[in-house]
């Protein structure tokens, strides 16, 4: 541990430098803290989701009356489920486990904001052609997709793919509420992408409109329960899950999920293509890559190197020769297609680089709402209203 001046989100501070003990986690992770032994919070957090959401046969067990309680809810409809998909990894193989291994009738909802990695794509189809499952695209408006790019950026937060965010959430309970389906299965684990600090990824469809006011000019769609378009926030989530009754299933976090082993699978059982890359299926990451790395000093790959080695499926070692290094997705050729995509030109893609970095806390958010209704958000979590990770992504970790 060393006295430097570290940057943090994009601002230097001074700061005492530790990298933790256990993971590789350091000081440039905003609300970080280390024990007296030097482990840091996420990694305490980590042990404490591990006894909330067991795998192994403890974990099977609690999966198996979930997913007998989606077979219920699911007699004598078309599908029982729904199961959000990109082309990745982690999204094939749930699809996979889910027809294979939990004999669910899932309809695999994909959506495209205009920036899929073709390869991604030809993912989606090989695997649900293979499994039997229908593949349902959702296309955003690109007039608008395009515009909340644009917005972000200007708005100079690392937020850079909020519009995305939004949307497949949107479209996930927009076709689940269409098809009176009462499961949305996603295929996150955080063994594998740890918990990412608020000021990193902070989802809100408040944040959203705050920004997007500020900066945009074209009008977005109204709220439509079946056709939700880029509008999910309380109100949006209340509907859903109160009055609908959709409840959101993370699968993973009870499965004995090792990467290594479910690409050796989805590649032999479903003819799977790596697409280059985590997060990879969506090209602009190959951008966002970038902006974080030179503009803000943030390295999400740290974060879930972080859970690799914690999980045991990455050495410490090869987690701290990755830290903060330049990723193979920041390809210039790919950031280029991204910015003239979006009807930018360089110059005006690198003003907006210069202007100074701000955080969600700049803009109009429901954030302090959130405060205040800790514990309906804990009430939710663990009715699983909402992911379970949610009270602790606010409460426990990067404040």
């Amino acid at each position: 541990m060393d006295k430097r001046v570290v940057i943090v989100n994009g601002k230097p501070t001074n700061f005492e430098y530790q990298v933790c003990s256990r993971c590789v986690q350091d000081s440039t992770v905003p609300g970080i803290k280390f024990d007296k032994y030097g482990v840091c919070n996420f990694c305490h957090i980590h042990d404490k989701l591990e006894k909330i959401f067991p795998n192994g046969e403890a974990g099977r067990k609690i999966l198996d009356k979930y997913i007998e309680k989606i077979k219920k809810s699911g007699q004598g409809k078309k599908y029982d489920c729904v199961v959000g998909i990109s082309g990745g990894r982690d999204s094939t193989y749930l699809l996979y486990l889910t027809v294979k291994e939990f004999g669910l009738r899932p309809l695999a909802v994909h959506f495209n904001d205009g920036f899929d990695n073709p390869v991604a794509g030809e993912n989606m189809v090989k695997a649900t052609r293979k499994l039997g499952v229908e593949l349902r695209t959702i296309s955003s408006d690109w007039r608008e997709a395009k515009e909340l790019k644009i917005d972000f950026l200007k708005a100079s937060v690392p937020d850079l793919n909020m519009g995305t965010d939004i949307g497949i959430a949107s479209s996930l309970y927009g076709v689940a509420c269409k098809e009176n389906l009462k499961y949305i299965l996603i295929g996150q684990s955080f063994r594998t992408e740890g918990i990412k600090p608020l000021s990193w990824s902070f989802f809100d469809g408040r944040y959203l409109k705050s920004v997007h006011k500020k900066f945009g000019k074209t009008p977005l769609r109204k709220w439509k329960p079946e056709d939700p378009g880029f509008n999910f926030g309380v109100k949006e989530l209340l509907y859903y899950s109160l009055i609908k009754g959709i409840r959101t299933i993370t699968p993973m976090y009870y499965w004995d999920y090792n990467r290594s082993a479910a690409t050796e699978l989805i590649q032999k059982e479903l003819d799977w293509v790596y697409p280059g890359a985590h997060y990879y299926d969506d090209l602009y990451h190959s951008l966002i890559k970038y902006v974080h790395r030179v503009k803000f000093n943030i390295d999400m790959n740290m974060n879930s190197d972080s859970a690799l080695v914690r999980s045991g499926q990455m050495t410490r070692e090869t987690a701290l020769e990755r830290a903060h290094g330049i990723y193979a997705i920041e390809d210039p050729k790919v950031i280029d297609l991204c910015i003239k995509r979006l009807g930018l030109t360089r110059e005006q893609f690198d003003e907006y680089m210069s202007y100074p970095p701000k955080t969600f806390r700049d803009y109009d958010t429901i954030y302090n709402l959130i405060r205040l209704f800790k514990f309906p958000i804990y009430v939710f979590s663990k009715l699983n209203l909402i992911p379970r990770i949610t009270y602790d992504k606010y409460f426990n970790v990067g404040k």
